[in-house]
């Protein structure tokens, strides 16, 4: 008896694995600095969570419409007009069980068996793997540095081919924290304008942007629009991290396609986070959290940045949203610590926790093997600290 060969070709989520395991270690007692985690170090606001405690006193513990409820429906399609100028109606927006379900329901409804997936890379490291638990083939699109890792009109031209179905387009980035210009987007989307090929456009960081504006793929033009699947959900927004509240935004027919999937899978998602998640979108406090907690990461991203570049045979660009930065530590490799080479990023990340207590995720898990992935989404005094050992541990190879 075994395993099918579907689960056998899915890996874990090493950025789960990472910070569990630096748990593990403080837990022990051990002064662990992780960067590993993706998740906003905020409590979610009190107003969203008295709207749960109401929802529980007043009995909203039953199921709700799959796609979600029509209040919280309708506060989406608000938001999409009030923040991105996209007219949407409640039959075209789906709620979700978190960010991920949303995006593996977007993959489920429109790819076939051997259908082709452009995804830039690096990537987030959860894209392939739904992509390939979808049916798909995914054709990896490198960046680099010098585009800030965006990609350009040109090699998504060249990238496209019969069997293509969608692109995957995450704005702004995790892992690197980069942010298409509104420019930049109407270039790209003339690429795909007159072709048959879906935009995946996962946009959960779209509040975390620092110095530059946010612009959805999605308002380039109704012909874009209407080939585009938003992804987004209120985690990253507002601290909701463990509420698992995704929805999306689709042309009909993938909504309602988006929604049989989900129909047969989870159902609706949790009722109670579903009315706290209206509140949220829909009461005026909301705006004073984002504010402050986009200030915070702000002051953090620039911290992060002036220390990231005192780090002896590294390199690193500036990030312009999420709360993510890339650190290329390919100038380490060759070089000894305590007299085990370190050949690649794995070894520098296992290197590093070790005689450091330093936990960085591995930038091969997201299609970039030069580089390691840190969280800022931690104190600036753990910032210091970390950053501190991170260059020590530089300074000590040999």
């Amino acid at each position: 008896m075994e395993i099918s060969n579907r689960a056998k070709n899915i890996a874990p989520s090493l950025t789960l694995a990472i910070t569990a395991k630096a748990k593990a270690m403080k837990a022990q007692g051990l002064d662990v600095v992780s960067f590993g985690a993706g998740e906003p170090d905020f409590n979610t606001p009190s107003y969203i969570i008295d709207a749960a405690k109401d929802a529980l006193d007043r009995g909203m513990t039953k199921y709700t419409p799959v796609s979600g409820t029509p209040e919280l429906r309708a506060a989406i399609c608000d938001k999409f007009l009030r923040d991105n100028g996209l007219s949407y109606t409640p039959d075209q927006i789906v709620v979700s069980t978190g960010g991920k379900q949303t995006l593996r329901n977007a993959f489920e409804a429109v790819i076939n068996p051997g259908d082709e997936v452009i995804l830039p890379a690096p990537y987030w490291l959860t894209y392939p793997e739904l992509i390939r638990m979808s049916g798909g083939e995914v054709v990896y699109l490198d960046t680099d540095a010098s585009s800030d890792f965006k990609v350009t009109p040109e090699a998504l031209e060249k990238a496209i081919t019969p069997k293509t179905k969608a692109f995957v387009l995450n704005n702004p980035s995790n892992p690197n924290g980069s942010v298409y210009t509104e420019a930049e987007l109407r270039a790209l989307a003339a690429v795909l304008e007159d072709k048959d090929v879906y935009i995946i456009s996962d946009e959960i960081y779209e509040k975390l942007v620092y110095g530059v504006e946010f612009f959805s793929v999605a308002a380039v033009s109704e012909k874009i629009k209407e080939k585009t699947i938003i992804c987004s959900g209120l985690s990253k927004t507002y601290a909701m991290t463990g509420w698992r509240m995704g929805y999306s935004a689709a042309p009909l027919a993938v909504a309602k396609a988006m929604s049989s999937i989900q129909s047969h899978t989870t159902s609706n998602a949790n009722s109670i986070a579903q009315y706290a998640s209206y509140i949220a979108l829909t009461d005026k406090r909301g705006d004073e959290f984002l504010t402050s907690m986009q200030k915070t990461f702000d002051e953090r991203r620039k911290l992060i940045s002036s220390l990231a570049k005192k780090i002896p045979y590294a390199e690193s660009n500036e990030p312009k949203g999420a709360f993510y930065i890339m650190i290329n530590v390919s100038g380490a490799f060759g070089k000894k610590c305590g007299g085990t080479e370190i050949k690649n990023s794995s070894d520098f990340c296992a290197k590093l926790l070790e005689t450091e207590l330093v936990a960085a995720v591995d930038g091969a898990a997201f299609g970039a093997p030069e580089y390691i992935r840190l969280s800022y989404a931690i104190s600036e005094s753990d910032i210091v600290k970390g950053m501190e050992r991170i260059t020590n541990f530089m300074k000590a190879l040999n």
